[in-house]
């Protein structure tokens, strides 16, 4: 009955989207239209065969959410206030957090009234740092990860379960911990691996 319940109100959602809303969804994809929480001039597009079921913030108007063909995102969040773009094939679990900004100024007298301000639905973010966030293609972002400002996950590169990043992540490296460091980098056959092609190792992450 409840899945039943959240089904039609997902359609709702869906069909409250406006036609000029930004929203663009490939074929076959199924997303969390609920999760959407859209400002002006936002664009959230994805390519064919995605499943996104979890929430997406888009902190000012203009930010973009741009994700390719067959990625996954389950219950996790995207809190953007300029852009986060995620390729194709990417896995990212449930628990995630994926954040491009700093959310408050580091001086405590440039965030002391942040809160009065969303009282009224304002924010001033002139002091806030930040950069947006690319997650390459066939990555996989563990549960419970953090991806912060400024990041790049190469391809093919895995983030460990509980990871924190806060620095660029070479192309088809694991990394792991807070902050999350290098625990194990590609082999010769992987840097020129295709997609379909067999894993060099069996190690879990």
């Amino acid at each position: 009955m409840i899945a039943l319940v959240l089904k039609v109100l997902n359609l709702i959602a869906k069909q409250r989207l406006k036609p000029n809303s930004g929203v663009s969804i490939g074929e076959g994809s199924r997303i969390n239209y609920r999760g959407l929480h859209l400002k002006p001039g936002c664009e959230f597009k994805t390519g064919p065969g995605c499943m996104i079921e979890g929430h997406i913030y888009f902190e000012r108007p203009d930010a973009k959410v741009m994700i390719g063909s067959n990625t996954f995102m389950g219950g996790s969040m995207i809190a953007t206030a300029t852009g986060v773009d995620i390729g194709s094939n990417v896995l990212i679990a449930w628990g995630c957090c994926i954040v491009d900004h700093n959310s408050h100024a580091l001086d405590w007298r440039l965030r002391v009234d942040d809160t009065k301000g969303w009282i009224v639905g304002q924010k001033d973010w002139s002091h806030v740092k930040i950069q947006p966030i690319k997650i390459c293609d066939n990555a996989w972002i563990g549960f419970n990860s953090i991806i912060l400002k400024g990041v790049t996950i190469g391809e093919g590169a895995i983030v460990a379960a509980g990871s924190v990043v806060t620095k660029d992540v070479p192309p088809y490296t694991t990394v792991a911990g807070n902050p999350a460091r290098v625990i194990r980098e590609p082999s010769v056959g992987e840097l020129g691996a295709s997609p379909m092609s067999e894993p060099s190792s069996k190690e879990g992450v």
